[in-house]
């Protein structure tokens, strides 16, 4: 480079004036204004104006600037002046003045770009993620990153602050079970064996208070072969934090104060208040979900006992199979129209009703509802008092089970909230969610399974229903949720080596399986373990939500698309042959050809799960269909491993023409026609039949 920057763009200002400074950074527009050339000039810091005067340059200099295009790099010597009064761009910090100058650099050329580097432009996310390094000069994806760091450094300030240690643990380890499918890494050296992808460090950061670390933390990476959506990526950052001798209000303490000093460090948004605890089933029966959204009202309420005595069938129905009903008084909702009110059903019913009854009340006091006549009034005052009714609202209701109606009516107040602009992204609400049931049913797998993992300790209360109901059992795990988003999980871990053993048998893991997986903590156990507890949460979640973004890609640098691909790099991609070969992956045979399979007993079995099928489906299947499903999907896997196993190597290829037929019915002529019945009634002329003159052309 023939000169050395002095100043960045964006911080070039008046005090800067007749001083000389040399500017580097990305060609942002070109106007040629005929002897005269204004061009932006942008770097990370933002934009700075620069003038080219023809009369100051010799003419192949001048004929170079001419040439300057959009994203050329560049760097220009010369001296800051004020730009003229009337010239002033109110609208960046560096408006009022401009580098005049009296020498340049062409670093680098650039090729048209795919899209313009500017923010509020309307793109595809797929042609976004393919040229990511252009779609990263744009502002906003600058200073989305540079939240991100601001974010880290304050968690870092804070635990240190606290005498946490930050280690690392390791990426490639043992395959455990974590509640999703592992990323699997085939081994050179030990053929036939793989390492996994941490779901999270969780066994190291346990077996790390073995050790005596007493407080650690990690910025780790983690890694999740799942289905994608907006909050979601297979590989992803979490703040991850461990400590010894502290009991579960201590362990919150220390995390809402972090979240506090993040809001503080990096918005500038001092929290007072203590942040709302809210039981799992508090939770589920005041909002409809164990992430609750609180920054609204439009709580669920509980009024089955309000209407247990009307003649409504659909609430009779309800509770007669040991159902609920449950109301949403929407304020204001009586301005809904009759095509709002029908969205508001349609919507209902993609979440798995079988129909949405409503009350309104007009100014007036008056009902405006189909639900009158199935109600005496004394039940009906008692149902309008326990919604604590008004004039001008309106009464939704869901009568199902009560998961069902939990999910009906918590996908309805979101979506009522959107509608209302209730969901503001520049206010901040967060809540712990405490009392987290230990187990929860599986129907794909016919047991119960850990709701956050195995390693968590039951409430000490609960142990004895280890034995007898799992359902009754209650788990010393957390949750914080900001703004109806988890930001992360925590609990109080087992630290009995017999009581952690007990768990791995309770949900459903051999002695074998146990000693395979878990025998390395195990071990560790017997030496004198602490009482410990912990907490992680989703940093690209926390950074999503402070830079009002709707995506987590918007505030990775190189994320995956919603398939898990990087299009940037294309991975994932194929690799040589050859390098399967050494990791044992395919074989070669006696004749030199590849055979692809490591192990010929070991065949794939696809797991299917109905719950998403159904969901994707739009369908709502009882118990009984879904043993039937079920038994005709592993009727149709059997069918395709069966004809997957087909050896067709010595098969010909054959191709098979079939004539073509009506498959409905024979074409039988059942009576033949003369000329003169079938040209009964058409004119004619001197012997000839007329017919339109399109048909004759």
């Amino acid at each position: 480079m023939k000169f050395k920057r002095t100043h960045y763009c964006g911080r070039i200002s008046e005090a800067d004036i007749d001083k000389e400074a040399v500017l580097s950074g990305w060609v942002h527009t070109v106007r040629d204004m005929g002897g005269v050339i204004f061009i932006d000039l942008r770097d990370k810091t933002g934009v700075s104006q620069v003038v080219f005067n023809e009369s100051e340059f010799n003419k192949e200099i001048y004929s170079d600037i001419e040439r300057l295009r959009n994203e050329f790099v560049i760097a220009v010597k010369g001296v800051v002046e004020e730009r003229d009064e009337e010239t002033y761009n109110p609208r960046i910090p560096t408006g009022t003045v401009e580098l005049r100058a009296c020498d340049i650099e062409i670093l680098s050329k650039s090729a048209p770009i795919p899209f313009p580097v500017e923010d509020n432009i309307d793109v595809r996310e797929d042609l976004r993620m393919k040229y990511r390094y252009i779609d990263l000069r744009r502002p906003k994806m600058y200073e989305n990153l540079l939240l991100r760091n601001r974010v880290l450094k304050s968690v870092r300030e804070y635990l240190e602050e606290n005498e946490f240690v930050e280690v690392e643990t390791p990426i490639l380890t043992k395959s455990t079970p974590e509640g999703a499918r592992d990323y699997l890494v085939p081994s050179r050296v030990h053929q036939g064996e793989f390492y996994a992808l941490p779901q999270s460090p969780q066994v190291f950061k346990q077996i790390l208070m073995v050790s005596g670390f007493d407080r650690y933390y990690q910025v780790a990476r983690c890694f999740r072969d799942e289905d994608l959506r907006a909050d979601r990526q297979p590989e992803f950052t979490q703040v991850d934090i461990e400590t010894s001798f502290l009991s579960e209000p201590e362990i919150l303490v220390i995390i809402e104060k972090l979240f506090k000093k993040i809001f503080r460090d990096v918005l500038d948004i001092d929290i007072k208040e203590d942040f709302e605890v809210l039981t799992y089933q508090d939770a589920m029966d005041r909002y409809g979900s164990d992430k609750p959204d609180t920054r609204f009202g439009l709580e669920i309420v509980d009024v089955t006992e309000e209407v247990k005595n009307s003649s409504f069938k659909v609430f009779t129905d309800a509770l007669k199979n040991n159902g609920t009903v449950r109301s949403i008084n929407i304020k204001g909702g009586n301005s809904f129209t009759r095509t709002e009110i029908e969205e508001l059903t349609e919507e209902a019913i993609n979440w798995g009703a079988k129909g949405m009854a409503w009350i309104a009340i007009d100014n007036d006091g008056n009902l405006r509802t189909i639900l009158d006549k199935y109600f005496s009034k004394e039940d009906m005052d008692a149902l309008l008092d326990k919604m604590g009714v008004e004039p001008g609202d309106m009464l939704i209701f869901s009568a199902d089970s009560v998961d069902m109606t939990y999910r009906v009516l918590g996908g309805l107040r979101l979506y009522i909230a959107d509608k209302l602009g209730l969901r503001k992204k520049d206010e901040f609400k967060f809540n712990i969610i405490i009392d987290f049931p230990q187990f929860e049913w599986s129907d794909e797998h016919g047991k119960y399974d850990a709701m956050h993992h195995p390693f968590t300790m039951p409430k000490i209360e609960d142990l004895e229903y280890l034995d007898t109901d799992l359902s009754k059992v209650r788990a010393q795990a957390y949750d914080f949720v900001l703004n109806g988003v988890e930001l992360g999980s925590g609990s109080i871990r087992i630290y009995d080596r017999d009581l952690q053993e007990k768990m791995f048998q309770v949900i459903g893991l051999s002695d074998e399986e146990i000693n395979s997986r878990f025998s390395h903590i195990l071990e560790a156990f017997k030496y004198g373990t602490p009482p410990h507890g912990g907490f992680a949460f989703g940093l690209d979640r926390l950074v999503m939500l402070m830079a009002k973004e709707d995506s987590i890609r918007e505030v990775i640098a190189f994320p995956k698309n919603r398939e898990a691909e990087c299009l940037l790099t294309e991975a994932p991609s194929k690799v040589a042959d050859i390098q399967l070969e050494e990791l044992g992956l395919i074989t070669v045979d006696e004749e030199g050809n590849y055979i692809t399979g490591m192990h010929e007993s070991i065949e794939k079995k696809a797991e299917i799960s109905l719950e998403n099928l159904a969901d994707m489906s739009m369908l709502n299947i009882d118990e009984s269909s879904k043993v039937i499903f079920k038994n005709y999907i592993d009727m149709m896997k059997e069918t395709t491993e069966e004809l997957r196993r087909l050896d067709l190597s010595n098969y010909e290829e054959t191709v098979n023409i079939f004539p073509i037929e009506n498959s409905f019915r024979k074409d039988e002529v059942k009576k033949e026609f003369t000329r003169e019945e079938l040209l009964e009634g058409v004119p004619s002329y001197e012997g000839y039949v007329l017919v339109p003159t399109i048909i004759e052309e």
